[in-house]
């Protein structure tokens, strides 16, 4: 008996999070590149970002009410848990959505890109580009948001996507595609575990909230317009 037939294909990661997750790969690689070009460029960096925050404002709430393998909750792990796993006695559900390893690497990376697109808001950098809330805030908050935004958080950025790239290829080598999921939204699974929802209704709410993200998104970049 082939070992497949007692494989069960489970829906993992709802369309909505796979959408949002090759969105931010496509709008953070454009923003390295639009950075480290400047000039002209810095005109679609500065759209890039409020596209950023519009994604990072959808996944925080779709956090709290998306598909059952997307929430917060689902990946929250206690001390015990990533001590174990560490141990190699991890819990058969840590094979289904994110591990402890990799929720910790999820919310390291959704937090230094808050940060990032945050600082990128009270930026200034004197030449050509200026943030939309900078005129809220005092200069000396604008030049510290300005070296950390330019300094340091792009270089911690970098470091987690290197990471997280080298995971990839580690669990490959291992026999186990993170990118396979992530693009057709199924897990092979050799124990029964619940499926995310991921259906018409999930997927139009999704639709709604990206919609409201992305409005209050272009509303923080029209602050900046008023100054002028």
């Amino acid at each position: 008996m082939s070992n497949n037939t007692s494989l069960n294909k489970v829906r993992v990661w709802d369309l909505p999070t796979r959408l949002f997750h090759w969105a931010l790969v496509i709008c953070v690689t454009g923003q390295a590149i639009t950075g480290m070009a400047g000039g002209d460029a810095m005109v679609w960096h500065l759209r890039l970002g409020h596209s950023v925050l519009a994604l990072l404002l959808f996944r925080i709430i779709w956090g709290l009410v998306g598909g059952r393998w997307s929430r917060f909750s689902a990946f929250i792990y206690g001390p015990t848990s990533i001590i174990n796993y560490l141990k190699g006695q991890g819990k058969p559900e840590h094979g289904v959505g994110h591990s402890p390893i990799g929720a910790a690497s999820v919310f390291a990376m959704l937090g230094f890109l808050l940060a990032q697109v945050g600082s990128g808001l009270f930026s200034d950098d004197e030449i050509a580009f200026s943030g939309p809330l900078t005129r809220f805030v005092s200069n000396a908050t604008v030049s510290l948001a300005s070296h950390y935004h330019a300094s340091i958080g792009k270089w911690v950025l970098l470091a987690l996507v290197l990471l997280h790239l080298a995971a990839i290829i580690f669990y490959l080598h291992r026999k186990r595609n993170l990118v396979g999921p992530m693009l057709h939204g199924d897990k092979l699974l050799d124990f029964d575990a619940p499926a995310s929802r991921d259906d018409t209704v999930s997927r139009t709410a999704a639709l709604l909230i990206l919609a409201a993200c992305a409005a209050l998104a272009y509303w923080v970049s029209s602050l900046g317009e008023a100054a002028f």
